[in-house]
């Protein structure tokens, strides 16, 4: 038996490993790709992707969305985003650059942290990492969110901006902030793993 080999499919939240390096290369689980118009999330409890609801706007993801495991938004999180009280209670979300069309969800892959997006829901914390495929023939020798081009960026803050609208053209919940760089997306990353191992492993 392979070293590290599982009889059983593992959580993808909890049973799957951060990364090689966190917090500058991590995995991320994709959940939804740039040809989804419904929003998929992993289901807390079971690990399987559920569809959570259709998509109200026209505006899809531009890039693969999805998760580093065995991270939480909580407190750390929280306290890194001016205005907030808590986390969302979620995995980190991360947001991945690929030169090539990842077209399906619920893979893992590989990515190196490059920035991240400020986001806020009422007085949550929602931090979208953005993060490029690691060894992408075209991004990735992205360092920086900067050396990406602003265009590409400008989308997923507008995806972001309108997500959750439940009526198209109507305000919605989520605010999007400032754009940050790797340095602050490196602390959101240490801020999310700190606030999973608080919750998850001091009982053990």
């Amino acid at each position: 038996m392979s070293e590290g080999f599982s009889l059983h499919r593992p959580h993808p939240w909890h049973g799957l490993s951060i990364g090689p390096e966190p917090p500058a290369r991590v995995h991320v689980y994709v959940e939804i790709t740039p040809f989804d118009t419904l929003k998929y999330e992993v289901d807390k409890a079971s690990g399987y992707l559920r569809l959570d609801r259709p998509q109200v706007s026209s505006s899809i993801p531009p890039v693969p969305y999805g998760f580093i495991p065995q991270t939480y938004c909580g407190p750390r999180v929280s306290a890194l985003s001016a205005g907030t009280t808590r986390g969302d209670g979620d995995p980190l979300d991360a947001c991945v650059f690929s030169e090539r069309p990842i077209n399906r969800a619920e893979v893992l892959l590989t990515a190196n942290v490059v920035g991240g997006i400020r986001t806020t829901e009422g007085e949550e914390a929602d931090d979208k990492l953005i993060a490029v495929l690691a060894n992408d023939l075209v991004w990735g020798q992205v360092r920086d969110v900067s050396e990406l081009p602003r265009a590409l960026v400008d989308r997923l803050g507008h995806y972001f901006g309108t997500y959750k609208m439940r009526e198209a053209g109507a305000p919605t919940s989520v605010k999007v902030h400032e754009v940050y760089g790797r340095e602050r997306a490196h602390q959101v990353v240490e801020a999310s793993i700190a606030d999973y191992r608080e919750l998850f492993l001091a009982q053990e």
